[in-house]
């Protein structure tokens, strides 16, 4: 009996082990996934946030949603040029390898002051 209950012990030992080390090593796994996400709302006639700043060769997310129609997103030096569907989010990965100061602009005619919508990204 005594040997029936050290085997128990053992392979529930075993099992708490094997818990533990696949934690510590899907957490690990799971921080150098994490890539930052930038939130981006494009609204007649502007995108809120106005400006964000990137970090050049870091990995970043856009999370670009439209609140109203169809908008665009263009920056030619980040190779974006992404189509955001009214009332839709889409997302985009992006690792900026040039610095400076861009402009990206609503390349989605959505209205009368389409012309005067754009935002600005630094990447430092």
């Amino acid at each position: 009996m005594l040997q029936g209950k050290r085997k128990a012990g053992t392979a529930v030992l075993s099992a708490l082990s094997l818990l533990a080390l696949l934690g510590v090593t899907g957490a690990r796994r799971a921080e150098a996934d994490a890539v930052p996400v930038v939130e981006i709302t494009a609204k007649r006639f502007a995108f809120t946030p106005d400006k964000v700043t990137l970090k050049k060769g870091q990995t970043v997310k856009l999370r670009l949603h439209s609140e109203d129609v169809t908008h665009g997103f263009f920056l030619r030096p980040l190779k974006l040029d992404e189509e955001i569907p009214a009332g839709q989010t889409v997302d985009v990965t992006v690792t900026p390898q040039t610095a400076g100061t861009f402009t990206t602009i609503c390349d989605h005619f959505c209205g009368a002051n389409h012309g005067n919508m754009n935002m600005t990204i630094v990447v430092e």
